[in-house]
């Protein structure tokens, strides 16, 4: 059996991604249920996207599996998703990724995007 040292495996993970990630800061305005089940509103923003969602960074503290809006400032449209990863806090932010429900690569002001954002 072969090992695969950890740079060959992230190249096998990267493969194996639905869309590839872009690392970009795109404003956002996400809305939801916070964990104690209160309606909240904040205003954040992007460390990558993907046409299946994006990794954010926010104060409010959600759950996993959690339904929340999100909100692109610029251009007013609106896509649901749901928390699918929960990093760990830092400085008061924690990082959250957050897959759309349906693949949403127009949702991102990315001119050129990646071969694999397809519309699906």
């Amino acid at each position: 059996m072969e090992l695969v040292s950890w740079k060959g495996w992230a190249a096998v993970a990267k493969d194996l991604r639905r869309s590839e990630r872009v690392l970009i800061d795109v404003p956002l305005m996400i809305s939801g249920k916070s964990a104690d089940q209160k309606p909240f509103r904040e205003e954040t923003f992007t460390v990558t996207v993907s046409a299946h969602g994006a990794l954010v960074m926010l104060a409010e503290r959600v759950d996993l599996g959690q339904k929340l809006v999100l909100m692109n400032p610029s251009n007013w449209d609106e896509r649901e998703g749901r928390v699918a990863y929960m990093g760990k806090v830092h400085a008061g932010l924690a990082q959250v990724a957050i897959e759309f429900a349906r693949p949403s690569p127009e949702f991102w002001p990315i001119s050129s995007p990646p071969a694999n954002w397809k519309t699906w």
